[in-house]
């Protein structure tokens, strides 16, 4: 991609999700992600109501009046972003791809988390690996990552989620905010999704296409699996083969609602046919 072509689209996401981020989610995520705890601030004079308990009785007995400590939350905090960016993310039949889905969820929520005073970092990840971005704070650092997930090229196609959650919690020694962002065509990652949601506050953002759940009566159509190059050849004109995927993909919902209940993450489904913001907004006000 040509720089000046790169530079103009970094510019028009970085529009979008800075408007949005300041003026849907900021208070919405601020309310929904905490700080660390609360940290001593100042002494003042006592006033009627406050708590007994928050008299700092050495500088009272100091001044022959009562003084209370002032607390204040500890915001920072480091953000992760976990992001898939296998070959399944160059699927999309409605308003966008699923990869440019998860580009306006990625920027959304760093710009987010810098308003907040937090770090943001970033692991790009495939069946490997694919680019680690260690959480910084600043614009500079946000409009690095919203580069980086519109022109960085994987080396590989699959996806591995549970390579991806060993990382984060092998290289993020302190507990963090971790976004996995992803359509979850993987399987076996349920043990360090588990590990992970332990040591992080884990929340799953799955990226879906209104394709993925039902076929259209459109005749022989030819599949292909991006991430294997697996060609099929279905019938959608057979109701029930229709009828058939529809239930396959319920089962795979049900499946996947089930594993992040158990292992304790936050989750919300987002469609490329759908806006994002009433899916992420209620995420924020369940917590």
């Amino acid at each position: 991609m040509e720089t000046a072509e790169l530079l103009k689209k970094v510019r028009k996401i970085e529009i979008k999700t800075r408007g949005l981020s300041n003026q849907i989610f900021s208070g919405e995520y601020h309310s929904a992600f905490k700080g660390r705890g609360m940290t001593f601030s100042e002494v003042r004079e006592y006033q009627p109501g406050d708590d007994i308990r928050t008299i700092d009785w050495n500088v009272t007995a100091r001044f022959n009046t009562p003084f209370v400590k002032v607390f204040e939350e500890e915001r920072e905090m480091t953000v992760m972003l976990l992001v898939d960016i296998s070959a399944s993310g160059e699927f999309g039949t409605q308003k966008q791809l699923k990869q440019d889905l998860i580009t306006e969820l990625c920027a959304v929520l760093s710009f987010s988390s810098i308003q907040n005073n937090d770090k943001i970092g970033v692991i790009f990840f495939t069946d490997k690996i694919e680019k680690f971005i260690p959480p910084k704070k600043g614009k500079s650092h946000v409009l690095r990552i919203i580069r980086d997930l519109i022109e960085f090229t994987p080396e590989n196609k699959k996806t591995n989620i549970e390579l991806a959650l060993k990382y984060l919690t092998n290289v993020i020694k302190k507990r963090s905010i971790a976004f996995i962002i992803s359509d979850f065509m993987d399987v076996n990652f349920v043990d360090a999704l588990k590990i992970a949601s332990k040591k992080h506050d884990m929340i799953a953002l799955r990226i879906l296409d209104k394709r993925e759940q039902e076929l259209p009566n459109v005749g022989l159509i030819k599949l292909m699996d991006a991430e294997t190059g697996e060609i099929k050849w279905v019938d959608t004109s057979d109701k029930n083969t229709r009828i058939l995927f529809a239930a396959n993909a319920k089962r795979n919902d049900a499946n996947l609602k089930e594993i992040f209940n158990k292992s304790g993450v936050d989750s919300a489904n987002i469609n490329t046919v759908e806006s994002y913001i009433p899916p992420l907004t209620n995420l924020f006000k369940r917590r």
